[in-house]
């Protein structure tokens, strides 16, 4: 850990003896030593400063997540890297307005500097991934239900007289591919020249969070899960990642961030959006679809959300998803969130919340057993798999968390813990022994341990 520290400074002192242009684009911005595996970056000034700074501190990182997310694109759809710069140039660059385009540009500047050979539709195609696929069934002309978008995470949003101080609290775990999950490890502090400041969970490269999880000095609060079996998408509108980030910088209430979300929404990235106005304890729930996008809210009650579809013109109109099969993931932890709910009545907070991220009970079954099925997701360990976007046994499930409440918020703080919350450690070499058909993984799959629940404050 010394010896990464001393080679950072080292690069950083590098650059201060140089280009003096270099200099002032660097100055404001820091990278904190690794803590429990996460890397915390404060990036401030102008979109295309931020996007420089983000470049140039997290280079090697970038260009790993490229490899890894390249890789796994090109096995799960079959089309190489190039498919997918060409679709960030022609299909999404178009719809990103001025501001992201400086920090997207930025990016690719500051990993110029650093010797890195990627450009901006790298770039671009890196923040797109998580849409990618609602683009690919349209571009291939799959029907709705013949293959489904993959579903990711677990969450929830308390307020009133559900929580311990009346105060909202808010949690998030994020489902994907380990070999993906390991490397979403970064703490983004943001102080834009226009907006409010950020922080935020995300990748290396991504301008949004991804599995948006942050909150803004406004005193808005975000995150979500994405709606499983998900159908429509419109290749004319902004891009989600765009909307996300946007939504994040410039919320100043839940209305603000309605109305970002769902003007040019493009149905890509369909997620299940929960958010909380810490200045009112508000808590709200936006199912964006593309058809259909209804706004709930409360200041007296919760919303969770696990993948499932909610609102029923959503369910008949934009997913082929079936609400009456009680063994589906989405459905079995739908079930377990409403029991934690009504049995922590009045008691939810931060420590709570982390409980509840690591939580192994199945309520189809009725018993204590890690697999998709459970809030802590362990598809790795399930013979069953999540038919809608893995194979039983495969490398995912819960790589990260990330808890925060009202107080936290106030602070531009949360606590979270990279790996499993449960304190399971995944073992790549392993587990690859024992399944040998994810063979395919083993240059982009690491070990992915359990860490232990760590603050993060705006610097």
């Amino acid at each position: 850990m010394l010896l990464l520290a001393a080679i950072l400074l080292l690069a950083l002192a590098a650059v201060f003896s140089g280009d003096p242009r270099v200099d002032a684009r660097i100055k404001k911005a820091s990278r904190a030593p690794e803590r429990n595996g996460w890397i915390q970056v404060h990036l401030e000034g102008s979109p295309s400063d931020i996007g420089f700074q983000h470049g140039y501190l997290l280079s090697a990182e970038i260009q790993d997540a490229v490899t890894a997310i390249s890789t796994e694109l090109k096995h799960d759809d079959n089309k190489d890297w190039d498919f997918y710069r060409k679709t960030a140039r022609d299909v999404f660059w178009p719809h990103v307005e001025q501001q992201y385009r400086d920090e997207l540009t930025g990016i690719a500047d500051g990993l110029k500097a650093r010797s890195v050979k990627l450009d901006v539709w790298d770039v671009v195609a890196l923040n797109a991934w998580l849409e990618l696929p609602y683009y690919d069934k349209w571009y291939d002309h799959v029907k709705p239900g013949v293959k489904s978008t993959a579903d990711h995470c677990s969450a929830f949003v308390a307020t009133g007289s559900y929580t311990k101080d009346g105060r909202v609290v808010i949690g998030h775990n994020n489902w994907t591919t380990y070999s993906s999950g390991e490397r979403w490890n970064i703490i983004f502090d943001i102080s834009p020249s226009a907006g409010n400041r950020m922080i935020m969970d995300g990748m290396p490269g991504l301008i949004h969070s991804g599995d948006d999880f942050g909150l803004n000095s406004a005193g808005i609060i975000i995150t979500e899960t994405t709606i499983s079996e998900f159908n429509s998408f419109d290749a004319n509108g902004i891009p989600e990642f765009v909307r996300a980030r946007k939504a994040m910088q410039y919320s100043n209430s839940i209305d603000d961030f309605a109305r970002i979300m769902r003007e040019g929404n493009t149905g890509g990235y369909a997620n299940n959006w929960l958010v909380a106005d810490r200045k009112n304890n508000e808590a709200a729930s936006l199912e964006l679809g593309l058809k259909n996008t209804p706004l709930l809210r409360t200041k007296d009650g919760f919303f969770v959300g696990s993948n499932f579809p909610a609102d029923p013109k959503l369910i008949k109109e934009e997913t082929s998803f079936d609400v009456n099969d009680a063994g589906k993931s989405e459905n079995a932890r739908h079930k377990r969130w409403l029991q934690l709910m009504q049995e922590y009545k009045g008691k939810i907070d931060v420590a709570a919340g982390q409980k509840f991220l690591a939580d192994h009970y199945d309520a189809f079954e009725g018993k204590t057993d890690p697999s998709e099925r459970t809030l802590c997701g362990h598809i790795e360990l399930s013979p069953r798999g999540m038919p809608t976007w893995q194979k039983p046994y495969a490398p995912c499930g819960a790589v990260q968390s990330k808890v925060t409440d009202a107080g936290g918020a106030e602070r531009m703080s949360l606590t979270a813990a990279l790996g499993h919350a449960c304190g399971i450690n995944y073992k790549a070499a392993d587990h690859l022994a024992q399944h040998p058909e994810y063979a395919w993984y083993k240059p982009i799959l690491h070990d992915m341990d359990a860490r232990p629940w760590t603050s993060f404050m705006a610097k």
